[in-house]
């Protein structure tokens, strides 16, 4: 019915949810009435997160409209003057009326109906048990089909909108990232690192590769993904060079100054740390620092 997806969120929310999640939708029950609404009586919801809609993807769903129907109702809420506020299925809507239909299947939920829903579906992302792939889907769900923007479900939640985006942003992790994220293989970070690879798929896989194969912290998954994005590594083996706290060099100055020496890489460049265990033995360092040629 649609263009070939896309990597990300671009996809639209349908797109980014297991086909379970999408047939156990939040505003639809199996117990459920459909009424036959006219197309003319419903006004779209003025406060609707998405504003455009891709003019080719409309055409092919209205395509697909005429020839197999609506298969999923949209949600309506009763308005003034026998009108109806759109709730949810905009798409649809939109595309069943570039079909010339003139009534569109649709459940009818009145304000307090929205008002348990919204609040059932606030404690279900509130839950301590939910995976954060479950608490992203609520959360995106929450925002699509109720019009409540990020920053409000912030507050609701009391948490920073930054936190809000950086769950919801996990819906854009490869298929195998997923997975291993809900299975607790890698955590939030490491997706995170996965996620800044998005231009890079091909590399997404090895730095997943890495993460659960060898053990990689989340500053190695960083150090990788820098490499990547830097240019500096062209190949895995080159990015996962700069996993490495350690080369053959800083090992030899190691040995000579008589401390650890390690690599920590940045964005630009990066440093190099020598440690030490006490005020004293930092005068040592500094002492043998200052006769090396």
């Amino acid at each position: 019915m649609s263009a070939t997806p896309k990597r990300g969120l671009g996809r639209g929310f349908g797109a980014l949810l297991p086909t379970d999640y999408a047939e156990t939708n939040l505003l639809l029950t199996p117990e459920d009435r459909i009424e036959q609404v006219p197309l003319t009586s419903i006004q779209p919801n003025p406060h609707q997160p998405r504003h455009t809609f891709d003019a080719d993807a409309l055409q092919e769903l209205a395509a697909s409209i005429k020839t197999y129907g609506i298969i999923q109702p949209i949600v309506v809420s009763p308005a003034s003057g026998g009108t109806y506020t759109l709730i949810a299925g905009e798409r649809r809507w939109r595309a069943a009326a570039l079909a010339k239909l003139t009534h569109i299947p649709a459940i009818v939920r009145t304000g307090k109906e929205l008002e348990r829903l919204e609040i059932a579906l606030l404690e279900n992302v509130q839950r301590v048990d939910l995976s954060p792939i479950d608490q992203a889907i609520s959360i995106e769900r929450w925002h699509q089909q109720f019009s409540v923007s990020y920053d409000t479900i912030s507050k609701r939640l009391g948490k920073a909108v930054s936190t809000i985006n950086n769950t919801v942003r996990l819906l854009g992790l490869p298929e195998a990232a997923r997975r291993s994220l809900e299975a607790e293989n890698i955590t939030e970070g490491h997706a995170r690192a996965i996620l800044s690879l998005k231009d890079h798929p091909e590399q997404q896989d090895h730095l997943l590769e890495g993460i659960v194969t060898n053990g990689w912290s989340v500053r190695q998954a960083e150090r990788y993904a820098t490499g990547v994005k830097s240019g500096a590594a062209t190949d895995a083996g080159t990015a996962k060079a700069r996993v490495s706290n350690e080369t053959p060099a800083t090992k030899a100055l190691s040995k000579r100054i008589g401390t650890p020496v390690t690599i920590k890489r940045t964005a630009r460049g990066g440093k190099l740390e020598l440690a030490f265990g006490s005020d004293e033995e930092l005068e040592s360092l500094i002492g043998r620092l200052n006769t090396l040629n």
